[in-house]
């Protein structure tokens, strides 16, 4: 899963599909993301010490990663995203339809650098 944390992405299926938001956590185990403003919930808290008014607290739960795709920088629209190793060896995550670069993952490496 290449999606991380303060990422842009677009939920694609569910009931908020097409609503867009900053990635706020990344489960990996359970491979799901929690985004602003997607599947909010209400827990109803109980008045207490810490919060004595008690009440409805809306918070936003899980999402299958799976429901969700990262923006293009260029198009502004949802795309599937590769992995490319550059000529200096270092590694990015890049939009598959426009080609362009979302992100560098790793610093260069000689190991992978393109003899010239």
């Amino acid at each position: 899963m290449y999606i991380r944390k303060d990422d842009t992405v677009e939920v694609i299926s569910g009931d908020d599909k097409g609503t867009r938001g900053k990635v706020l956590r990344v489960l990996r185990v359970k491979n799901q993301v929690v985004v602003a403003g997607v599947n909010r919930v209400y827990k109803h808290l109980k008045p207490s010490r810490r919060n004595p008014q008690g009440g409805r607290l809306s918070k936003e739960m899980p999402v299958d990663a799976s429901n969700v795709m990262m923006i293009d920088p260029t198009t502004n629209k949802p795309t599937r995203v590769g992995v490319r190793y550059l000529d200096d060896g270092s590694k990015e995550l890049f939009a598959k339809k426009s080609k362009a670069r979302i992100r560098l993952i790793t610093k260069p490496n000689p190991r992978y650098a393109k003899k010239a």
